[in-house]
């Protein structure tokens, strides 16, 4: 089926040649961070984890939220996703290609990847992300290239397929969990240190994710002949509104657990985060996330601007926005800065990071555009 993916127009290819141009120019700064090693980065003693590790958190959430189309359709017979669910699990495969290779970058020299295979370690979180990253990535592999190739023979999908959708629910909700895990295992970083982070992780991927995948569904519909139905976009943009919800709910919880029983350390990440204490490079971020949240929120609430196009669209990317800003960027600078010893070292983002991150989402994007051109037309030539 694969051979679906090399036929297309002139603006097809010219996607594709966009995205290979910018794969190239984040390759050509990832081969000057290994010549140079990790010091071409902001990263330091103090803060060892950037923005690699913030797009990893981020994409896994995106990845989990393939479960959201997944467990309705599935458990749930909700006819209305029933040609949606092979693109989610597509987006899903994307972005864990995406957060591996975020984590190939952030280790600086790739072979030290090996270290994890070579020498497992069943006690540190960080093997189970391993597992569980790797094992979802396979079950969508899977399940998505089986349903195809079953709607392209017009048949049923094979029941064995049906037991791997099912166990693909929890993993999806474990991907996500075991990434929070990461963070809130570590008793020394306060900000962190939260029994609700991994509830907190879900429900603002359970956002974001549905919000970034109906964005490109709608871009997809102006550029193919899918049709998408408006019973799913509906429900879709009810999950995003319930997720969002809850979402800014856990973020006011944890500002006031952290003031109303004036936990020093935890005041300190909010104090440098909202109010510039000891820099203020995260702060015009954090009130556009503010800004964003709830603007976002209020158009989805209100049936009218949710089931408005033009608003709803507007309601998505910033409901994506703010989930990037939240867990992308803030949630790991704010977890490092001030440190325990309350010494502010700021972080910020160099420009080889910057491109070598474009560069990795555009290996994602390559990948969700060939995995969709090939579903797009397997599902032309069953409908015909």
């Amino acid at each position: 089926m694969l051979e679906k993916a090399l036929q297309g127009n002139k603006a097809y290819w010219g996607w594709i040649a966009t995205l290979l141009v910018v794969i190239g120019i984040g390759f050509g700064f990832y081969v000057y961070q290994l010549q140079q090693g990790l010091g071409v980065t902001g990263l330091n003693r103090d803060v060892s984890w950037g923005l690699y590790i913030g797009q990893l958190t981020y994409m896994v959430g995106i990845a989990a939220s393939a479960v959201m189309l997944v467990l309705p359709y599935y458990l749930h017979d909700h006819k209305a996703f029933g040609k949606l669910v092979i693109f989610g699990e597509f987006l899903a495969v994307s972005a864990v290609v995406v957060c591996l290779l975020f984590v190939v970058v952030d280790l600086g020299q790739p072979q030290r990847l090996m270290n994890v295979i070579l020498y497992p370690t069943p006690n540190s979180v960080l093997f189970w992300d391993m597992v569980v990253l790797n094992g979802y990535l396979f079950l969508n592999i899977i399940i998505g290239w089986s349903v195809l190739h079953a709607v392209k023979k017009g048949v049923r999908p094979a029941s064995w397929v049906k037991v791997l959708i099912y166990v693909s629910i929890p993993w999806a909700v474990s991907i996500h969990t075991v990434t929070a895990f990461l963070y809130a295992g570590l008793p020394g970083r306060y900000f962190w240190h939260d029994s609700l982070l991994a509830a907190s992780f879900l429900s603002g991927a359970f956002a974001a994710g549905p919000a970034l995948l109906l964005l490109i569904l709608m871009i997809v519909q102006k550029v193919s002949d899918l049709k998408i139905p408006k019973e799913a976009i509906q429900t879709m943009t009810k999950i995003i509104t319930y997720a969002w919800a809850i979402n800014l709910f856990m973020v006011l919880l944890k500002i006031f657990s952290a003031y109303y029983s004036q936990y020093p350390a935890k005041m300190a990440a909010f104090d440098y985060m909202f109010g510039g204490y000891g820099g203020e490079q995260l702060m015009p971020w954090m009130w556009n996330f503010v800004f964003l949240g709830v603007v976002s929120l209020a158009l989805l609430v209100i049936p009218a601007t949710r089931n408005n196009p033009v608003t709803m669209t507007i309601a998505l990317i910033m409901v994506f926005v703010a989930g990037w800003i939240d867990k992308g960027l803030t949630l790991v600078i704010g977890g490092f800065i001030p440190n325990p010893f309350k010494v502010h070292t700021e972080y910020w983002p160099t420009i080889p990071e910057v491109f070598i991150s474009i560069g990795v989402y555009a290996v994602g994007l390559l990948i969700l555009t060939v995995l969709y051109k090939v579903a797009l037309a397997v599902q032309r030539e069953s409908a015909s």
